[in-house]
């Protein structure tokens, strides 16, 4: 029976909710913060689009050519004007995810040049029914919260490529979605099939389910192309992630926190011109790390370091309570192996007790050049041991178990205490893929190796998961819309 009971009240009593790493200090995140401030005053950015050349000029930055700089109170302005949290709502435009403190939602990556063939395990270039599968396999498992391509496809025109990518994965998964844009035409398209899913443009700013993904250049350059896309998504009131890929010791100081400081200073310029174009514009921002393996002519994404300099990039970012982007769960393995599963693990669980809001790149192998969907599917199991981590250890009366411990006296069991029935499945982790069999009873069922048991997983998803199907008339409209983009973008 259960017997606890409530035995007092207490007064300021301090509860960790969640488990999070808090690897820089507030007082280490105000330094790099107001580094950054410092280069954006002193140094400044570059700055190719007319546009925004003009809005930083009206706005009291001193503009030379295309050299920007950016006094420091128009920086803290636009930090404190951009959002502290955005809300993004699934397909049918329920609320799904809240980027705000520390949340944390995982999804798979999009850049890859190739894919392994999830049949046949050939390594191959990918095609439109690949980010279909992509969509089909971020919709059936429980802990991916947002769908990306995986791998952008190349049996259409490229120039449309990433229109065909976002047709494939919003007819095939109500789950938001993120897609990057190369072009302020891609970006048109991309805003024109969300709008017919959701009824209308105004709709869409309600509730949002489509994330425009602009990558910078990196190294304080901002180009033509990626200005134009910032505008855009403010202007018409999209959310967008503004991300930045660096290298540190290449395209970035060698130190983390000299690339932290450079990240966050590209970022800042992205977070300033949206908001001179829409106070309020809902800004995500995202930083990618990784360093130059000298030894091998490659920059590693199962590296620590890609981590330590993502962990703190997170901290400064909610430090400064701007929602934010984030990467892991890739590997630098070849095949479904042992380092492939440590690397991508590993990223998930520091990225998850970082607290960054959205985690990208779950499915992405060697340095980011090939997309798997084995990747994919082992990495939601690690997500889900990496969630009941966070989940930490509540120590309220009830859990105590206090009145409980005593009716069982020393020497009992708790097997059938109510208390056990009511918290043994909640409070436990129990794994889809990772194997607790007596070995006689997995020697029973065929001694499966882990790499097998993903792979059978993987087929059953394809094979058997059917996302809810989108309405007819939206289905013919969307089509219409990635017809004019194919015909029209060279």
């Amino acid at each position: 029976m259960n017997t606890t009971k409530s035995y007092y009240s207490q007064a300021n009593n301090e509860v960790n909710q969640t488990i999070s790493w808090k690897m820089l200090s507030d007082d280490q995140c105000e330094n790099i913060f107001l580094t950054a401030l410092e280069i954006l005053e002193r140094t400044g950015i570059e700055v190719e689009n007319k546009e925004a050349l003009d809005l930083f000029e009206k706005a009291g930055c001193w503009v030379d050519d295309n050299r920007v700089r950016i006094p420091s109170s128009l920086t803290e302005w636009a930090v404190r004007t951009a959002p502290s949290r955005i809300t993004l709502c699934d397909r049918n435009g329920q609320r799904a995810l809240s980027l705000e403190t520390t949340n944390v939602y995982y999804g798979p990556g999009y850049e890859n040049a190739n894919v392994l063939d999830p049949q046949t395990g050939e390594l191959r270039k990918p095609v439109k029914a690949d980010v279909v599968n992509s969509a089909i396999v971020c919709d059936a498992l429980k802990n991916i919260d947002f769908a990306m391509s995986n791998g952008q496809p190349t049996d259409v025109n490229p120039a449309a490529a990433e229109v065909h990518a976002f047709e494939a994965l919003v007819s095939n998964t109500t789950k938001p979605v993120l897609q990057s844009v190369k072009t302020l035409e891609q970006a048109q398209a991309v805003v024109d099939i969300a709008s017919a899913v959701a009824g209308g443009l105004r709709e869409l700013q309600k509730n949002p389910f489509a994330v425009l993904h602009i990558q910078t250049e990196g190294t304080l350059t901002h180009s033509d192309s990626t200005m134009a896309k910032v505008i855009f998504a403010a202007q018409n009131g999209i959310p967008f992630v503004y991300n930045t890929k660096l290298v540190a010791g290449d395209t970035a100081p060698a130190t983390p926190a000299g690339a932290i400081v450079v990240a966050l200073a590209d970022v800042l310029a992205g977070t300033i011109l949206s908001q001179l174009v829409r106070q309020g514009a809902h800004i995500i921002a995202g930083g990618l790390f990784t360093i130059e393996d000298k030894a091998n002519g490659m920059q590693p994404l199962g590296a620590p370091e890609v981590e330590l300099m993502g962990t703190g990039f997170a901290n400064v970012l909610r430090y400064l309570r701007l929602p934010n982007f984030g990467f892991a769960g890739a590997s630098d393995a070849k095949i479904s192996d042992a380092q492939m599963g440590l690397e991508s693990a590993f990223s998930i669980l520091h990225a998850g007790l970082s607290g960054t809001n959205l985690i990208h790149g779950c499915g992405q192998m060697e340095y980011g050049l090939t997309g798997s969907l084995e990747l994919l599917v082992m990495g939601d199991e690690a997500m889900g041991m990496t969630r009941r981590i966070m989940r930490g250890v509540e120590t309220n009366e009830e859990r105590l178990a206090r009145g409980v411990i005593d009716e069982v006296q020393p020497a009992g069991h708790y097997l059938g205490e109510e208390h056990t029935m009511k918290y043994f499945k909640s409070e436990v982790w129990w794994p889809t893929l990772m194997n607790r069999k007596r070995i006689a009873d997995w020697e029973a069922a065929g001694a499966k190796p882990m790499g097998q048991r993903v792979k059978e997983k993987t087929q059953d998803l394809l094979q058997n998961h059917l996302p809810a199907k989108l309405a007819e008339d939206k289905v013919a409209e969307i089509q219409a819309i990635v017809a004019k983009a194919e015909a029209s973008l060279k």
